[in-house]
């Protein structure tokens, strides 16, 4: 791929539908109508939860790839909604990134990075379910590339980012990649076309939000 390319893929601005290194998930895999991950994410994904099959566990993805528009979608509809509280325009950014993020900043635009079984609600203290379930990936998802990138935060833990995501997975050998290539080739010129982008800088998302991540 030429840099351009490359850069189009990290900011989400390609059509993965015809991208050479995505494929279509199996609906046997996932929840929604349709899903799209990088080859080598969703072959490991799929040997990970057959190895959870055995051990009574069930892994469904329920968020894959997302390109800009995508996350756009999800961006404006919580911007519009917080808007109506009559917060300022960093204080809705910064409540929308608590767990989302902003176009041309999520992994998920990368093909690398899934959500299973649900988000925070379903990953509360009192379901039993998805206690055990995230008990086994803590264990068992290094064994297949894939790593908890938002853990939890405070004292002497990830001290920026989003809020700790349970259910957020990335495979690591493509999901590396793809970060030290964002770190070389995306500026806050290409974080623009939704609302608020213009803080992104002001805000230093790149360094709090996109590197906000777990030691690896």
């Amino acid at each position: 791929m030429t840099n351009s390319e490359i850069k189009d893929l990290l900011i989400g601005k390609f059509k993965v539908e015809i991208h050479p290194d995505f494929v279509l998930v199996d609906k046997k895999y996932h929840d929604k109508s349709e899903m799209y991950l990088q080859k080598q994410t969703l072959e490991s994904f799929i040997k990970m939860r057959e190895a959870a099959e055995k051990d009574g566990i069930q892994l469904t993805i329920i968020s894959g790839t997302r390109d800009f528009y995508s996350q756009k979608s999800i961006w404006e509809r919580k911007y519009n909604n917080y808007k109506k509280e009559e917060l300022s325009e960093v204080e809705i950014i910064k409540k929308i990134m608590l767990w989302s993020s902003m176009p041309t900043t999520s992994r998920h635009h990368w093909g690398t990075d899934i959500d299973i079984n649900g988000f925070d609600d379903y990953f509360s203290e009192e379901n039993k379910k998805a206690n055990k379930e995230y008990k086994w990936l803590l264990i068992n998802a290094p064994k297949f590339d894939f790593c908890q990138v938002y853990t939890e935060k405070g004292e002497g833990k990830r001290r920026t980012g989003y809020n700790e995501e349970k259910w957020h997975w990335s495979y690591m050998p493509l999901a590396c990649k793809y970060l030290n290539l964002y770190q070389e080739i995306v500026t806050y010129e290409d974080i623009s076309g939704f609302s608020g982008s213009h803080f992104a800088k002001e805000m230093d998302i790149i360094n709090k939000y996109v590197f906000g991540i777990s030691d690896i």
